[in-house]
């Protein structure tokens, strides 16, 4: 990684529910709601943010880990803002705290981490991933 990545720094993202963000299981809508997986997919995206301009040309980051509490629902046409804030760095892991809000205040909250590796590891990890066998 490129110096200079630091605890404390913050990352955030806007964007407005849409319909396609609905809890939703094989197109059918449960609730017309901003789902739990959508907000997954945008605390590791405002997280992604924070790497992106410390990363080296042979490396990349990888999700490691996320929890998640959806803490209140959202509905479509309502903007959201996530925000990530790095709270530990340990060697190749970089953890941040996340937080979700609308216009009432917070939506939810969590944690990520994600793994910066060479892209060859990467690479190799997924081959091998191939060759697994399922027998238990």
């Amino acid at each position: 990684m490129k110096p200079g990545m630091e605890i404390g720094q913050i990352a955030t993202i806007s964007f407005r529910v849409t319909e396609d963000m609905y809890a939703q299981f094989e197109g059918n809508v449960v609730h017309p709601a901003y789902s739990t997986v959508s907000m997954v997919y945008h605390m590791e995206w405002a997280s992604r943010q924070i790497i992106l301009p410390y990363l080296e040309e042979h490396e990349e980051g990888m999700g490691a880990s996320v929890s998640v509490k959806h803490i209140a629902p959202t509905t479509a046409g309502t903007d959201v803002t996530v925000k990530a804030i790095i709270t530990k760095l340990k060697k190749n892991l970089v953890i941040t705290e996340v937080e979700a809000f609308n216009e009432k205040g917070l939506i939810g909250k969590g944690e990520v981490v994600q793994v910066i590796l060479p892209k060859q590891e990467i690479r190799e990890k997924l081959a091998n991933s191939k060759n697994v066998s399922t027998k238990m």
